[in-house]
């Protein structure tokens, strides 16, 4: 297991993320791991906190692909800044599939002990992500 923390939070986008390696969640996160999304609260703690937010989007978005776009990393923190490409196949939070291809940007902070994560602060545009979908109209402009 890479211990080096830019390495570490690489290996989430590209292995789970983008490969769908969910099982290596147990590596990558400590087990008192807590995420920070205001878009996904209450997800619980450790591996199965993450894998529940991986489940969420994947099942809404199975053909996501994260890009980084950059990553930054000093001691044990590291920050990202990344855009995120899916197709809207299955439901996400009461909205049925609208086949409709979607693209987010977002930032994550991580801290990194030992070589696993152990808390995350994520922000996001989930209200584009919403309006590109059909779940929100775009407001009219006066």
């Amino acid at each position: 297991m890479a211990s080096d923390p830019k390495t570490v939070v690489r290996r989430v986008y590209e292995e789970i993320w983008n490969q769908s390696h969910i099982e290596r969640a147990n590596d990558l996160f400590a087990p008192g791991y807590v995420d920070h999304d205001p878009a996904t609260p209450n997800t619980g703690r450790g591996p199965e906190a993450f894998k529940n937010v991986f489940n969420t989007y994947h099942t809404a978005f199975p053909d996501t692909r994260f890009t980084i776009d950059e990553i930054i990393a000093e001691g044990d923190r590291v920050a990202v800044r990344w855009t995120a490409h899916g197709t809207h196949r299955g439901e996400l939070g009461g909205v049925r599939p609208s086949g409709k291809r979607a693209t987010v940007s977002g930032t994550g902070f991580y801290m990194v002990n030992n070589g696993r994560i152990e808390e995350s602060w994520t922000n996001w545009d989930a209200l584009g992500l919403m309006r590109q979908i059909g779940a929100i109209q775009e407001p009219t402009r006066a």
